[in-house]
């Protein structure tokens, strides 16, 4: 084990050398089934984020989803006040000729649901795509301010 890192010719990994290029993963081979299939599909669904905040006028949520186009994603809201978001991330082909050193892009199906508040407007929803970033706008029911009268004090 070197203290110093080389910087002529290649390195091989190792977990005990505190200037390796690769970072040790204990959960790298661990897998949820022994299909292989399922933990790629488990490893897109875990992967896709989504932010969801809520503005005066609306609740926003925003999914990273790079490499899809918006035909590859759908938008959906089911059983009255749930929104679901989900898709499809293609696995690459692999060519007898091509040798992979690393596959770390998730692909498979992801789906992420959520359960919208009472003061959503479900008829009003509208989804966008730009630049991997998908955005959902969930509009609000306006609440109505209460009249305030004010009352003058005698005395």
């Amino acid at each position: 084990m070197s203290l110093i890192p080389s910087f002529f010719g290649s390195r091989q990994s190792n977990i005990l050398d505190p200037f390796s290029y690769e970072i040790w993963d204990p959960f790298k081979d661990f897998s949820l089934s022994s299909e292989p299939q399922f933990a790629r599909e488990t490893s897109a669904l875990v992967n896709t984020r989504v932010d969801w905040k809520e503005t005066p006028e609306a609740h926003v949520f925003k999914a990273d989803l790079p490499g899809l186009n918006k035909e590859e994603v759908k938008v959906e809201v089911e059983d009255d006040r749930v929104l679901q978001i989900s898709g499809e991330r293609k696995v690459e082909k692999e060519e007898k000729k091509d040798t992979w050193h690393r596959v770390e892009r998730s692909s498979g199906k992801f789906l992420r649901k959520f359960r919208l508040p009472e003061n959503a407007k479900m008829d009003q929803i509208k989804a966008s795509m730009e630049n991997g970033v998908l955005t959902v706008m969930v509009p609000k029911v306006e609440v109505k301010k209460p009249d305030v009268k004010a009352i003058e004090i005698s005395g």
